[in-house]
């Protein structure tokens, strides 16, 4: 049920069913499974182009009112201690639709992410970063002229000693992979979908 919710994207009754399924005495790991399933689906309407933008940022909503309710029940070890992803958009910018489905989904994969919001600074990202031990840096630009933003955390990582220790993976509007690489970052991809894969791989790798 919690799965078919969220790939109907019931965003204002998903919040009662968690509840209703951990009062029922449903293991919170069994709720995050259907969940992942439930996004893993939706991943798939998307690539298959049956669902769109504006589903995948109401499966996230959906996500993350579901997430609300069952954080405080997981675990840390069922809650993804697999890795830290930092995720972010870059100072200037202010657009997070992209963001938010990518730490969403993240979020129902295992990992334990970070969300540092919008217009966020080299400085914040370089200490969340120092502070999470995270592996994979995910930041977004939105906007051309916030773009050479990324180039900016490339150097300051360095500056700090750490950019040997993390991956960069960087996504928006006017990016691709060759600019991505110019400024410095490790990986690139052109949704959230694609994201999530990168980000496993960048992660075992």
């Amino acid at each position: 049920m919690i799965r078919k919710l969220l790939v109907n994207l019931a965003v204002d009754d998903i919040a009662n069913a968690v509840k209703s399924e951990l009062d029922a005495g449903t293991d919170p790991k069994v709720i995050l499974k259907a969940l992942t399933e439930g996004m893993d689906e939706v991943g798939k309407l998307y690539e298959k182009m049956e669902y769109y933008l504006t589903e995948l940022v109401l499966a996230g909503e959906t996500m993350k009112e579901a997430f609300k309710v069952l954080q405080p029940h997981l675990k840390p070890e069922e809650e993804g201690s697999k890795q830290a992803v930092v995720v972010a958009t870059v100072k200037g910018d202010n657009h997070d639709i992209g963001k938010n489905i990518l730490a969403s989904m993240l979020m129902s994969s295992g990992f334990n992410v970070l969300d540092l919001g919008t217009n966020v600074s080299e400085k914040e990202i370089v200490k969340a970063v120092k502070e999470s031990g995270a592996k994979v840096l995910a930041l977004s630009s939105l906007l051309t002229l916030t773009a050479p933003e990324i180039a900016t955390v490339d150097k300051a990582l360095k500056d700090a000693g750490i950019r040997k220790k993390v991956k960069m993976i960087v996504g928006g509007a006017p990016l691709n992979m060759q600019l991505a690489k110019k400024l410095g970052a490790d990986d690139y991809a052109d949704d959230a979908i694609a994201g999530v894969k990168h980000i496993k791989q960048l992660v075992a790798s």
